[in-house]
């Protein structure tokens, strides 16, 4: 059963911590994300991940207590409707935010059976960043690799913009880009570095191996010590000159994707992709209903 307390004062030590969290785009600093939005904390109760504290505006109280009435020993701070507005982070709060201790993963742990490796180099921007994570897990990948540069996997604005997927994708962020480079070599993976204007078509590689896929920064692309090495790869395109990142990705991951239907994500095997998708289908009916009445009343 959740303990229940009431927070007044956006003094509040605990507060202030999320205030701090959505200001930096980072995590707490016990380690902890923000998670705002039903969706996201569906998401993260249904990925076992531990949910360590749930704030919720006063007038969407009984549906939050509704999604977490089975978690033992949550701290569940109830806010009046004006202070959690002030605290929100989103431009539509729907009045709850979940504290999600996120999954610690290895590096082996990206690189399992046939590896599929997602590479952001320097992408700064959350939503895209957030987006590349979600095309990975949709798409397959064994992982994501974020150099150091990147924006953290872990911002607010990217938490929501990979609508769960951050709760379940292995990942590593904040390597060294030689680091970074260097596992990728060690592990005899084929390294592709996307670019406006590579040799190579995106149709002509050959995806179904073990292969890293490179996206750079919205401004200057690949850097050169990831593209060293690397076989520089042409999305075709036609009136523009290049796509975002987020667009590259997905585009790099869906081919990927389609080129292997055989292979499914080792991380769960075919049983554990069906058992995650029926886990979610009754989260999701048993908690649309008063989810909505949720949302229209804090609106």
């Amino acid at each position: 059963m959740s303990k229940t307390e009431f927070l007044t004062s956006p003094a509040n030590p605990l507060l202030k911590e999320v205030r701090r969290a959505l200001l930096r785009g980072a995590l707490t600093r016990e380690g902890c994300c923000v998670a705002e939005g039903f969706h996201l904390l569906e998401e993260a109760l249904r990925s076992d991940c531990r949910v360590e504290a749930v704030l919720a505006a006063e007038s969407v109280r009984s549906a939050v207590e509704s999604h977490v009435r089975r978690l033992a020993g949550l701290r569940l701070a109830v806010l009046p409707d004006s202070l959690f507005q002030d605290l929100s982070g989103t431009e539509a709060p729907q009045g709850v935010m979940a504290l999600v201790r996120p999954p610690q993963w290895s590096l082996e742990q990206l690189f399992r059976g046939k590896p599929l490796v997602m590479v952001l180099d320097g992408v700064q921007d959350p939503g895209n960043a957030g987006t590349i994570l979600r095309a990975a897990e949709a798409f397959g990948a064994t992982g994501v690799l974020l150099v150091k540069g990147s924006v953290s996997p872990y911002n607010p604005k990217a938490v929501r913009a990979s609508a769960g997927s951050v709760f379940r994708l292995p990942l590593v962020a904040s390597l060294d880009a030689a680091l970074a480079r260097a596992a990728l070599e060690q592990r005899r993976l084929d390294r592709y570095a996307a670019m406006p204007a590579g040799k190579k078509a995106l149709g002509e590689a050959d995806l179904t191996r073990r292969c890293a896929l490179i996206v750079g920064s919205e401004g200057r692309g690949v850097s050169e010590k990831l593209r060293a090495g690397a076989i520089d790869l042409r999305i075709p395109v036609s009136g523009v000159e290049s796509l975002n990142a987020a667009m590259a990705a997905t585009v790099l991951l869906y081919e990927a994707h389609r080129q292997r239907p055989g292979l499914v994500n080792l991380r769960f095997g075919q049983a554990g992709v069906e058992q995650a998708h029926a886990r979610s289908m009754r989260w999701r009916c048993a908690s649309y209903s008063s989810t909505v009445a949720a949302i229209a009343a804090f609106r």
